[in-house]
């Protein structure tokens, strides 16, 4: 007989999870300062403490609770110690109180009978010389401490095994089930009542291995004793089921379950587990086999096939329709991004045309109060405009990006002031920031103004206050998909509590122009910025709300490569007003509205300009006539694009300075030259700027 014990029971016993943890130390020093030194240095150790100023006061205050004794010689030297003795002797077998003796110099143990007799009536005594080091005794004191805990924890144990042992043996009762031990070395088999019983026989009966092991039915003896060589040899559990024939002839069926134990060597001892009949169990198992066994495959076979095909069926038509949803939606947002992107290229130009003029309009009614109001209602209203179309080219990626290195936490922390102004003082902003993120790939500007939306929009989804969070992490993507790349990531999370989106209006969320906010209260163009600007940085815009529990922003931006080095600061900008004096310019644009704003804004800078309206009319004005000084182009032209006419403009004038305005405020991929550029709608100090830049003295 062979086998490892599995006891479905558990137990758990009513302990404490700290022994003692109020255990102090006992002192009794009754002369001079030793008691108050013996209190300072057990503190410095860790250990409270407290004194009893007599013997019999320290007898009385010995309990489980103490940790250690700290007695001085002289204290005991005349003593009558049988009330300690007879405590030593009464304590439980856990127990072994430590007693730490201060002795005089030469009083220890091995020149000083006296305290020998003290060794022999405390038990458990370390000795300290005097005068000694504080460390020495801080040393001392810490180790019988610790000696005192394991006491303890010992106490626990012995407590937890007797519990443990009074309940299993109740639940063996209860169950059934017989309790065996047997001594691999001598074959020496133990066996509870129940156990006999098993295999039917009385409880005073002799039951030996051998009587147990003749009592298997001979058709099951080689699987058992295979299964007990396995378990010897693996130490694996045992368990096995088989029959048993009693002395009158009946078959009965046990089921035996074991470990096997080991010593400290590994060195397979004895076997221990549980025996249990199960005779009932197996002809009524035989019985319910033998009813369902025909139908039930039947049916399962039937079933599996039914599933099968249905699993085959929605699979297909789940892809199918994930497939159509992201190809529409790819489809719709492409689209979108294209008309936004041409919009908003056109209206910059539009603006360029109103901007321009007001600017000047505005020098010729200098004075006129009224005429200024207007005006300066205009341009207002103007400069509103092109901050839309910034929003439209940033939604369709064609803003222009100053990426490198960004600091995320750094970035969070220093826009603190400015996002608890702007969400108001009933909405309370918690920031988490581990240290040490790395840095990410971004515009910091860019990052400044999606952030500053994701907040916004938090506050309006609060009207009546609450909490706004937001934090970094870092993430790891493993594999590629359809929006991300794999690789690092630092995830900016923003969430609210607000009322939160259903899944309908989740879908639009990033769409242009879409809005839950009232009428006038939201362009509904906040998170569809943010939207390009991550596809821009190859991250993710991830959102996820419910109704009732708020919305939460994340927004994936990649780590920023080891190579990717940041920007340097631009040498400080000349003052619009210095252009080393006129200069001769070739101003091209196809658009003559626009070509005649910038004509006048450059003459009432002083300058001298040439206007051509085509790159075939501006090569031939580069090509004949007097040298220019400078070439200001737009990009989007018909024929010939400004940076197809940058080229060639290059190839007749190597050294001409060249400034490409466009609508777009970025240079289209492909135009490699160094070139300057400038974002429509532009004003006549952003233009004085950059025509001192390019044509002051290098």
């Amino acid at each position: 007989m062979s086998a490892k014990s599995s006891n479905c029971w558990s137990f758990q016993t009513r302990t404490k999870a700290i022994p003692n943890r109020d255990a102090v130390g006992l002192i009794h020093a009754p002369h001079g300062r030793d008691a108050q030194i013996a209190a300072s240095l057990l503190k410095e150790a860790g250990i409270a403490s407290k004194a009893a100023l007599d013997l019999s006061g320290f007898v009385d205050s010995l309990d489980d609770n103490i940790a250690l004794a700290v007695i001085t010689e002289e204290a005991l030297r005349s003593a009558d110690l049988r009330a300690i003795s007879q405590w030593i002797e009464n304590q439980p077998s856990w127990s072994d109180l430590p007693f730490v003796i201060l002795t005089n110099r030469g009083g220890g143990p091995e020149r000083n009978p006296a305290a020998a007799r003290l060794s022999e009536v405390l038990g458990n005594v370390s000795f300290i010389e005097r005068p000694f080091h504080a460390t020495t005794f801080i040393s001392v004191a810490r180790s019988a401490a610790r000696g005192r805990r394991r006491q303890y924890d010992a106490r626990l144990r012995m407590e937890a095994l007797d519990e443990g042992e009074r309940r299993l043996q109740t639940a063996l009762e209860a169950g059934r089930l017989g309790a065996w031990e047997l001594d691999l070395a001598t074959d020496v088999l133990s066996t509870s009542a129940t156990c006999k019983s098993i295999f039917g026989r009385g409880p005073e009966e002799a039951f030996t291995y051998q009587d147990l092991f003749a009592s298997i039915h001979p058709d099951d003896r080689q699987r058992v004793q295979d299964a007990h060589t396995a378990t010897a040899e693996s130490g694996e559990d045992y368990s096995v089921e088989y029959r048993t024939v009693w002395r009158d002839g009946t078959v009965r069926w046990a089921e035996v379950r074991a470990q096997l134990y080991r010593d400290h060597s590994g060195k397979a001892v004895k076997l221990v587990g549980v025996s249990a009949d199960i005779t009932d169990r197996v002809i009524n198992e035989k019985q319910q086999r033998q009813i369902n066994e025909l139908l039930e495959e039947r049916v399962a076979e039937r079933t599996r096939e039914l599933e099968q095909a249905h699993s085959v069926v929605m699979d297909e038509v789940s892809q199918r329709e994930r497939a159509e949803d992201q190809l529409r939606q790819a489809q719709k947002m492409e689209a979108i991004g294209q008309l936004t992107g041409g919009v908003a290229h056109d209206f910059n130009n539009l603006l360029m045309a109103v901007l321009g003029n007001l600017e000047l309009l505005r020098k010729l009614v200098a004075g006129d109060p009224k005429a200024e109001r207007l005006i300066d209602g205009a341009l207002q209203g103007a400069r509103r405009g092109a901050s839309l179309t910034q929003r439209l080219l940033a939604f369709a990626r064609r803003q222009d990006l100053q990426i490198g290195p960004v600091d995320l936490g750094a970035l969070i922390g220093g826009m603190r002031d400015l996002l608890e102004r702007s969400v108001g003082s009933t909405i309370l902003v918690e920031t988490s920031i581990p240290d040490h993120l790395p840095k990410v790939s971004a515009d910091a500007n860019q990052i400044e103004l999606a952030l500053l939306n994701l907040a916004v929009n938090s506050r309006d989804a609060m009207p009546d206050g609450g909490t706004l969070r937001i934090s970094l992490s870092q993430e790891e993507q493993r594999f590629s998909n359809d929006t991300l790349a794999a690789g690092r990531y630092v995830v900016l999370s923003v969430k609210d509590e607000g009322q939160g989106m259903d899944e309908a209006t989740l879908q639009k969320a990033i769409e242009p122009f879409f809005s839950t906010k009232e009428l006038g209260k939201g362009t509904g163009l906040g998170l569809s910025m943010i939207h390009g600007l991550a596809s821009q940085l190859k991250g993710e815009l991830k959102l996820s709300s419910r109704i009732g529990s708020g919305t939460t922003a994340e927004l994936w931006i990649p780590v920023s490569s080891a190579a990717e080095q940041p920007r340097q600061a631009e040498a400080p900008s000349p003052p619009a007003e210095y252009q080393g004096g006129p200069k001769r310019i070739l101003l091209v644009d196809d658009d003559v509205l626009i070509a005649m704003s910038s004509a006048d804004m450059l003459l009432d800078l002083g300058h001298d300009v040439v206007e051509a309206h085509s790159g075939k009319e501006a090569l031939e004005h580069l090509g004949k006539g007097p040298k220019f000084d400078l070439m200001i182009t737009d990009y989007s032209m018909p024929g010939m694009t400004g940076g197809e006419l940058s080229k060639a403009a290059r190839a007749l004038l190597p050294e001409l300075p060249i400034l490409i305005a466009s609508g777009y405020a970025d240079l289209p991929p492909g135009v490699d030259l160094e070139v300057a550029r400038l974002g429509k709608p532009y004003t006549q100090a952003q233009l004085a700027e950059q025509i001192g830049k390019l044509t002051s003295p290098r």
